[in-house]
């Protein structure tokens, strides 16, 4: 057997180096680590903050407690919360950052708005005119 250009190992080194690859990597390792702490702050803090009184009410310690007929549906509800408070937050992040990222380019002065057609089609207009006549005026007519 005769191996072309390195082989699978070759090809799968590539393959890992690249750099998307990489980023991607990169992006998984951080992006698990930062829903843990969103998962910490939700279930610690926010969960607790919000539903205390109500669960008081109820009469129940906890919302995993929350239960008819072996149906949990106190972790379904929590599951519920949690999904909109963390995405609640992510859009307030984002938000937050387009802001930012607007104000920044504003300031900077390096933010590029897109010429208008109309001044676009009178330039040419113009410089079109303006070639004519030269031309016109090199045949002396």
């Amino acid at each position: 057997m005769t191996r072309t250009n390195g082989g699978f190992w070759a090809d799968f080194q590539k393959f890992i180096m690249r750099g998307n690859v990489i980023d991607l990597a990169v992006a998984v390792i951080i992006g698990s680590a930062f829903g843990k702490i969103v998962e910490s702050f939700v279930g610690d803090i926010i969960t607790p903050a919000l539903l205390t009184p109500a669960l008081q009410a109820a009469g129940v310690d906890g919302i995993e407690k929350l239960s008819a007929n072996g149906i949990k549906y106190g972790l379904f509800l929590s599951a519920i919360i949690n999904f909109l408070v963390i995405a609640f937050v992510i859009f307030l992040m984002i938000r937050a950052f387009e802001k930012a990222k607007k104000r920044f380019f504003r300031q900077d002065g390096t933010e590029e708005t897109a010429p208008d057609p109309l001044v676009v089609a009178q330039e040419r207009t113009s410089s079109a005119l303006d070639r004519l006549s030269r031309a016109l005026e090199t045949r002396n007519l």
